[in-house]
Order: C-alpha cells, then sequence, then structure tokens
C-alpha cells in the first residue's frame, strides 16, 4: 500500500511516519496539522485507526460456525477457567483464553488497588456526574459515534446501555474487582468480546464505509476511550468538587489502565500514567474529524436518558432534571462543543461554582453530623447501584447477534 498524498507529514514526504498506509478518508483534512502538533503521536494514533484486535477477531471467525448458545457455554467456561467444559470447544477459543490467562504484563500489578477503590467510592456521585456530563459526551465528538449510531445502541435499549457501562465501572472499583476471578476483570474481558461482535456486524452490513472510516470499534477509538474514562474523568470529577490525593490519582488510573489492557486495547496505544492519557486524549481529538451529525444525536440521546438511568419515571421530573443535565455538561464540556452539539442554549456562567458550594455544604454537614455523612454515602452508594445494569441470571456474556439493536437478542 502507499501512503495518500495528504496523510505525509510537513517536511519531506518520503519522511513521512505513515509511509505504506493508506489512512481513512475521513482523517485525511487532519492529518498533517496533528502530525506538525504530535508527530508521533499523532502517526500512531492514525495507525491504530486501521486496527481491531486481532485475537478476539480472529477467534470469533474460526467460531463462527458455532450456534449462538453452544458459543455462549463456551465463553461462560473460558470466563470461569472451567477446564473440563473448555475441552470440547474449538481449539481458537481455547488458545485465546489460554493468552488471557498468561499475558499479563508486569506492569498489572505495580499499583494498589485500594486507594483508588477508596477514592472512587468517597466521590462515586461525583464520578458519575462527570462520566455522563463530560466523558460520555466528548467521546460522542469522535467517530465511535458512528458504530453507535448506525446500531441503534443508544436509540434502542439505550438505557441498559448505560447501566451496563456504570455496572463495569462500578466492578473494576470494587476490592479485588481486577483479579482475574474478579466481577471487574470478567467485565472488561466481555466487553472485549462484543466489541470483536460489534466490529465483525458492522463489517458485514454494508453500512459501514471503511475506506472513510477505517476500522469499526478500532484500536484508535479504543485508546481514546480509555483514556478518557481514566484522565479526563478525573479532570471533569475535579471540576464537579471531587478530591483525590496524588497516590489515589495513581491508583485510579491504573484500574482503568488493567481494565483496557484487558479489553484487548493494545499496549502500543494504552496510556501509561495520567498525563500520557491527557496528551492521548489531546492529540486522538485533533485527529478525528469535525463534529458530525452522529455524534450530534447520540450526545443529546445521552442527555435525555439520563434521568431514566437514574429511575425517575414521571415526566415532568424527567425534562426538568434532563434541563439541569445539559447545564452542567455544557459547563463541563465548554460553550464551542456544545454549540457544535446543537445543546439548547443556556447561560452555564456560575453552575461549576454553585455545584462545587453544594459539594462543599454536603461535605462541612458531613465533618459536623456523622449520621448525615453516613446517610449520604449510602445513598451515592445505593444510587450507583440503582445506575447499573444488574440481572436476575447474575452476570451474564451476551453480545449483540444483529448489527441493529432493535433486531439483537437482548445482551
Amino acid at each position: 500500500m502507499t501512503t495518500r498524498k495528504e496523510s505525509a507529514a510537513p517536511g519531506d514526504a518520503h519522511d513521512s511516519p505513515l509511509d505504506g498506509i493508506v489512512l481513512p478518508t475521513e482523517y485525511l483534512p487532519q492529518a498533517e496539522r496533528a502530525l506538525a502538533h504530535d508527530r508521533e503521536r499523532a502517526a500512531n494514533y492514525l495507525r491504530h485507526t486501521l486496527v481491531g484486535d486481532p485475537a478476539a477477531d480472529e477467534m470469533l471467525e474460526e467460531c463462527s460456525s458455532l450456534k449462538r448458545a453452544e458459543l455462549y457455554l463456551f465463553v461462560q467456561a473460558g470466563m470461569d477457567r472451567d477446564e473440563r467444559a473448555l475441552a470440547d470447544a474449538p481449539a481458537a477459543l481455547r488458545e485465546f483464553f489460554r493468552g488471557v490467562d498468561s499475558s499479563v504484563p508486569e506492569w498489572f500489578n505495580d499499583v494498589p488497588e485500594r486507594p483508588g477503590v477508596r477514592s472512587f467510592h468517597r466521590n462515586s456521585a461525583l464520578i458519575l456526574g462527570a462520566m455522563v456530563g463530560g466523558v460520555l459526551v466528548e467521546g460522542f465528538t469522535t467517530n465511535i459515534s458512528k458504530s453507535f449510531f448506525l446500531s441503534g445502541r443508544l436509540r434502542d435499549q439505550g438505557v441498559r446501555r448505560l447501566k451496563q457501562n456504570n455496572r463495569h465501572m462500578l466492578e473494576i472499583f470494587m476490592p479485588g474487582g481486577m483479579d482475574r476471578d474478579g466481577d471487574g476483570f470478567k467485565l472488561s474481558l466481555r466487553i472485549r468480546l462484543v466489541h470483536a461482535h460489534i466490529r465483525r456486524l458492522l463489517r458485514d452490513s454494508g453500512d459501514w464505509d471503511g475506506e472513510a472510516w477505517g476500522m469499526p470499534v478500532s484500536a484508535a477509538h479504543l485508546g481514546f476511550a480509555i483514556s478518557a474514562f481514566s484522565a479526563r474523568l478525573l479532570h471533569h470529577a475535579g471540576r464537579l468538587g471531587a478530591q483525590f490525593s496524588d497516590e489515589e490519582k495513581a491508583s485510579f488510573m491504573q484500574a482503568w489502565r488493567r481494565s483496557g489492557y484487558v479489553m484487548g486495547i493494545p499496549e502500543s496505544i494504552l496510556y501509561r500514567d495520567e498525563a500520557d492519557a491527557l496528551r492521548t486524549f489531546e492529540v486522538g481529538r485533533a485527529c478525528e474529524p469535525p463534529i458530525g451529525l452522529e455524534s450530534i444525536a447520540m450526545a443529546n440521546a445521552l442527555a435525555n436518558s439520563a434521568p431514566v438511568v437514574i429511575g425517575i419515571g414521571d415526566p415532568s421530573q424527567r425534562r426538568s432534571l434532563a434541563k439541569y443535565v445539559y447545564n452542567v455538561s455544557g459547563a463541563l464540556i465548554g460553550k464551542e462543543m456544545a454549540a457544535a452539539l446543537h445543546y439548547p442554549r443556556r447561560n452555564t456562567f456560575g453552575v461549576l461554582p454553585l455545584f462545587r458550594l453544594d459539594v462543599r455544604y454536603k461535605r462541612l454537614m458531613g465533618k459536623i453530623f456523622p449520621g448525615y455523612a453516613a446517610r449520604m454515602k449510602q445513598n451515592d452508594f445505593t444510587g450507583m447501584l440503582g445506575a447499573s445494569a444488574y440481572d436476575e441470571a447474575g452476570l451474564t456474556y451476551g453480545w449483540p447477534d444483529d448489527v441493529y439493536a432493535e433486531r439483537s437478542s437482548r445482551w
């Protein structure tokens, strides 16, 4: 393959860090400027727009002849390390799970988990608000919004998808959650398999324009997303009034880094620390195309879904909270991005200072009245549980079996 002329870095075209790579056409207009801004990191991001998850993708291709129920049982056995049940599984699936169990890198347990767990639960309400109002919205400004929009993952069953996202976050911040047999580890691995299924469905659908958009659910987008879920989440939660020590920040970042690795994100685009994650986020955003219709639709669907996620049923209360979500979200992401996403026009001046003032008041009341503090902690935890997906059957490892959410089996 040859590099399109537009993707070359400024200077000698023969010295291009993308020599031999044909970039997706939607990335060409931004490529030269992004490379000038940070040559090595931008080239790395752009290369990963063409990369999926070869190990998971090839495994599913090898298992494509299995019936859904049969594959599900083998996946369940792999998750639970049930060697007897796995004995009858296809060789590719057995090899995949052997790789999962044997490939944990040296850094995986370098940072203690307890400080991150402690800080997450102390700030859980603010973290949830930062995720919905800031991080997920910023994520939808990239081309990852196209996979959500085409499949209808927030248009149909959207509340369940958001609750699954919250459940995953909660489980990786439970003590032992990222141990091999922990639910955080298993849900991270489940996400890896879901992404592989979605890549296959989108590629086969005829609706995905690979020449323009690159790989569906690409490694670039996953590297961007995990950087946002970690470093940008700390940033936005801090603006809402959350407090983290340096030790807690490092542990928080490590929890998401471990989860990202289990999700199949290549180490070549998986951040090392908070500063690295913020830089990946910045450069990734510079590489991405301008905000399009899919981003607008997904961001506004998210804002309007938030009241339903936390269980508000009354229509008038839903509308009132959705307005407040728009206010806080608009203040977090800034006027320019809010306008590009066609947010309702609102004056967000003073929104965040007033929000932080309320947080400080409640924190002070908790110091003065221990009983009040205990009730607040309980409310925060039960609120997080209520905003998370818990099925009566327990932890399940389903996946979409149709590219369109309204036609897919429940997962």
